[in-house]
């Protein structure tokens, strides 16, 4: 059976569906605010969600677990620090010292933003988040699991895209990359020449050392201008990122409660994690605690983030700047049950950053994302411009139709090799 065939009037079911996740967004954002990983607003936050989920699901559990929310993106005025000293090292001859620095840089943005490793954790203050957990037991055994998830944490304001959208965004990122590779080109240069530590301003008999040592030092604005990507203070309402994804998952779970479904085997879980803006903290965490039972039936996450651009919906086979493949078994009935939801879904890649499913995929647990936004990124995005005035309905609309047509295809059908 398809969710369009489930119930009478199913438009208009949806819809309703709908207008509830909108209003209860809103609500948030009214009377909770933005809601920083580990903070007290994210805890309001859960709670909020939690009480509505009890209304929907059997049991709800809120599971909590430490976070070190800064450290996340710590590396960046630390690692440009690191860099500018580097450059000034370079010029006082001190090439092995500064190729030091710039590799430890290297090494840190990998761990930590390419790998989402948490290396900085234990220099940053702890604080608690948590899961909420939501569960629809099936009338009869239980044969498989499907899980819909979003997290309710907002992020801090990201600079460069408030002041000058993507444009600048990439600007300031490819300049930044770019100069770490220059501070691990220029050092190597001077080392092969036997340039090691010759202390003087400016030592290096040959010109082009020299020239490289005046472009280095010409570089340090950059990293300055690069060590304020990340507001400090003013975390964002994140009403599209993530509420939409938050309320469209708890939707779903209202919309089996109002219209009398429950499968005979099949469960359905709705995750709504915390501290994902900390690097996909919540979503690490649930798979380590609940790794055993996620494996022994068969297990299928899907995550929704951001239901805003309907001209970019799309299922997400690729995640964690693009180094982590989603299950193309999820990708592919996701991507079925949108046809059914009439709508065509293309595969894209998260290509800078990540999202849950990529937790959720190394954990070795069937996952993709479902996502509706300018991947540019939009100039909203992780800015103070995310919020309720920007929702759109339609969206939203869409993304819940989708999730619900994944929900019955998948209790008829469970994971296939291929759709």
């Amino acid at each position: 059976m398809k969710a369009n065939e489930s119930t009478g009037n199913y438009p208009s079911k949806l819809r309703e569906s709908t207008n509830y996740a909108v209003k209860q967004i809103k609500s948030v954002c009214k009377n909770i605010g933005p809601r920083a990983p580990g903070s007290e607003n994210e805890k309001k936050a859960q709670e909020f969600i939690s009480g509505e989920l009890g209304k929907f699901c059997d049991t709800v559990e809120i599971e909590e677990f430490p976070v070190h929310p800064k450290a996340f993106l710590g590396w960046v005025p630390l690692c440009s620090f690191f860099i500018i000293v580097a450059a000034v090292m370079y010029s006082f001859g001190l090439g092995l010292v500064s190729l030091a620095l710039c590799v430890l840089s290297l090494v840190i943005v990998a761990v930590e933003f390419l790998l989402y490793r948490q290396i900085l954790d234990p220099f940053y203050p702890k604080k608690t988040s948590r899961n909420v957990i939501g569960v629809r037991k099936p009338s009869g055994k239980l044969k498989r699991r499907i899980i819909l998830s979003g997290h309710c944490d907002s992020s801090q304001e990201w600079t460069f895209s408030y002041l000058g959208g993507p444009r600048l965004l990439q600007a300031v990122i490819g300049l930044s990359f770019g100069g770490i590779v220059l501070g691990i080109a220029f050092p190597v240069a001077a080392l092969a020449k036997g340039y090691v530590f010759q202390v003087s301003f400016l030592p290096y008999e040959e010109t082009y050392l020299r020239v490289f040592s005046y472009v280095f030092l010409a570089m340090i604005p950059v990293y300055m201008i690069a060590s304020f990507f990340e507001s400090r203070k003013r975390t964002v309402m994140g009403a599209n990122d993530n509420l939409t994804g938050s309320l469209a998952s708890v939707a779903a779970a209202r919309f089996l409660e109002e219209n009398g479904t429950r499968f005979e085997n099949t469960e359905v879980r709705v995750v709504i994690t915390g501290s994902e803006e900390a690097g996909l903290r919540g979503s690490k965490n649930y798979c380590k605690r609940h790794e055993k039972e996620l494996k022994e039936i068969e297990t299928l996450f899907l995550g929704t983030d951001t239901l805003k651009d309907l001209d970019y919906i799309a299922v997400y086979n690729r995640d964690l700047t693009g180094t982590v493949k989603n299950d193309e078994r999820v990708c592919a009935l996701v991507k079925k049950a949108a046809e059914t939801a009439g709508i065509d879904l293309p595969y894209k890649s998260v290509y800078f950053g990540a999202s849950d499913a990529a937790a959720v995929s190394q954990a070795g647990i069937p996952a993709a994302t479902l996502a509706a936004m300018d991947p540019a990124p939009a100039r909203y995005y992780h800015t103070r411009l995310d919020t309720e005035a920007i929702l759109e309905p339609k969206s939203v609309e869409a993304g819940l139709n989708i999730l619900l047509e994944t929900v019955f295809l998948f209790d008829e059908q469970g994971l296939k090799t291929a759709y």
